[in-house]
């Protein structure tokens, strides 16, 4: 509250739940090569939908001299490998998935095992949906979309379902909606970041990740740019300044996997205690 006297806290200043270990695992990846992160992340905006938690577990690997290509294979590849041991390991829980939830549940796991993913730029995305949306405004709730649009649950799932037909890369996007960490695109003049959603079928987003901007000078105009205290950042700043790699990662949220690979619609029958906006039961 204001006024409050933080030197007396258990830290002794300010101290926020995450909703990341990102920038400390790009430390152990420049020291150690390939790392990830698995933990509580926490999300502290109002999202009553079927897909938001307000605190949900999160997979999260950091690899060093890794561009965004090499974490869209290296996403892709975990995926599969993933739903593949599903497959082969859980058919009883997958039967009674498929009866109860989504008669096409089997299916589509296969699918996604055996069929490439594909990709397509943020530019490109935004050129589908206008030309969809063109033909009747009417049936989006968000009709609204040009170059700079964050994309919703409808723009994301309708290309995945019915664009694509398959899970697919959306990369590319503009640097105004994308976090300050992310490598500007040098052959566009840095209108757009080496970043990725991965879209799936009947979910929407599923993994988010991007190249790190590894030049120190770059990383620091941007700081300024958004308005942030370099200080605050002084110890992601030394990582660049005293020698760094390119490096790439990618956050997946595992209840929201949890959701796609049970078939069920509800990111709250994914956990066992959900928690979710005014809703801290448990």
């Amino acid at each position: 509250m204001d006024g409050a006297d933080y030197t007396k806290d258990f830290f002794g200043k300010p101290a926020y739940l995450t909703v990341s270990g990102q920038l400390a695992a790009e430390t152990h990846a420049c020291a150690l090569g390939d790392v990830y992160t698995f933990g509580p992340t926490f999300r502290a905006e109002n999202s009553q939908t079927t897909r938001h938690l307000a605190e949900f577990n999160m997979l999260e690997p950091e690899m060093s001299f890794a561009d965004l290509t090499a974490a869209m294979d290296n996403a892709e590849g975990m995926l599969k490998y993933v739903v593949k041991r599903v497959l082969e390991n859980c058919d009883e829980d997958l039967s009674f998935f498929t009866k109860f939830y989504d008669k096409k549940l089997k299916n589509s796991l296969q699918t996604l095992v055996d069929q490439p993913f594909a990709r397509c730029t943020y530019r490109d995305a935004v050129s589908h949906l206008q030309k969809e949306i063109a033909k009747d405004p009417s049936k989006w709730q968000f009709p609204d979309v040009e170059f700079g649009t964050d994309l919703s649950t409808e723009h994301e799932r309708w290309l995945a379902e019915e664009k694509f037909k398959s899970c697919v890369f959306v990369y590319n996007y503009p640097k105004t909606i994308k976090a300050f960490y992310m490598r500007d695109n040098e052959e566009d003049d840095g209108e757009t970041v080496n970043a990725m959603d991965l879209l799936v079928p009947g979910v929407g987003e599923l993994i988010g990740g991007s190249q790190r901007e590894e030049r120190l000078d770059v990383l620091e105009k941007k700081l300024k740019e958004l308005d942030l205290d370099a200080e605050d950042y002084w110890w992601y700043l030394d990582l660049r300044r005293f020698g760094s790699v390119p490096h790439s990662g990618y956050g997946l949220g595992f209840e929201r996997l949890v959701t796609y690979v049970c078939g069920i619609e509800n990111i709250r029958e994914a956990i066992a205690f959900p928690r979710s906006p005014g809703n801290a039961e448990f």
